[in-house]
């Protein structure tokens, strides 16, 4: 069986930037399971599956716009620290999760210099050309209830990237 829309793909992964350096990986863990034409994963990579089947093995380079989006300096923003209550030391690396126009949205905070802190609400992977290392492991039709939920049901519970 081909993977094809609304089927239900497995396979594991290696994921690297440019520098070859290792990002993610699902190695000593479940494959990833998802439900094709979905979106549940990044483009370029739901694009380079199409057609394939079990056993095969490929390499998909995926440029940023195909990935995970460019960079956006509109959401990079200063703020001071009034506007995180509750919290004692705000460091940089740490995660929010904001109300913006776009919905909730995970931002980290990458400066802190008095009491003036630099949030991006960028993924960590935007701008980067991400390459993956990929192993089909199972294609299934997708069951009526991962139609209606939009996702694949995994033995191991949602993931959610």
């Amino acid at each position: 069986m081909k993977i094809a829309e609304n089927s239900v793909a497995s396979f594991h992964y290696t994921l690297t930037d440019s520098t070859g350096k290792v990002l993610d990986s699902s190695e000593g863990q479940e494959p990833l399971s998802y439900l094709h034409g979905a979106g549940n994963i990044i483009p370029g990579l739901e694009q380079a599956l199409e057609g394939k089947v079990v056993g095969d093995k490929l390499n998909v380079a995926v440029k940023a716009a195909q990935a995970y989006g460019l960079r956006d300096d509109s959401l990079v923003q200063e703020l001071p620290t009034t506007m995180f209550s509750g919290i004692d030391q705000i460091e940089v690396g740490m995660e929010f999760h904001a109300e913006t126009e776009q919905g909730l949205q995970v931002v980290t905070v990458t400066h802190v210099e008095g009491d003036q802190v630099t949030i991006d609400g960028n993924h960590p992977l935007a701008g980067v050309d991400l390459n993956f290392d990929v192993e089909i492991t199972e294609v299934r039709s997708a069951t009526e209830d991962e139609l209606n939920h939009g996702h694949a049901h995994g033995a191991g519970g949602h993931h959610h990237h």
